[in-house]
């Protein structure tokens, strides 16, 4: 079984228009590594250059936001679910 990765918006001109993904992996850098094979250029949206997550980019493992967790080495088991959520900025 694998885990379901929920792809935002602005993200799905890389996916082909899909708003959910099935990836196999240990563990979130795993993840975001084979979201890359499967949809080249992903991982460049996702990760700095230090593949470090990008600042504007959250990600929550089960609901859980992966830096109160352990980061890209967070764990992640068949049947779990990360969301992709780009930042949102702004104000009145």
């Amino acid at each position: 079984m694998s885990v379901i990765v929920r792809i935002p918006g602005p993200l799905r001109k890389i996916t082909e228009g899909a708003d959910k993904v099935e990836v196999i992996a240990s563990d979130l850098k795993g993840l975001i590594g084979e979201l890359d094979n499967k949809y080249p250029g992903i991982k460049d949206r996702i990760l700095d250059e230090n593949d470090e997550l990008r600042y504007f980019v959250n990600l929550y493992l089960n609901n859980e936001d992966v830096r109160f967790l352990d980061g890209l080495t967070t764990s992640v088991n068949a049947g779990d679910e990360v969301s992709i959520v780009p930042a949102v900025a702004g104000g009145f």
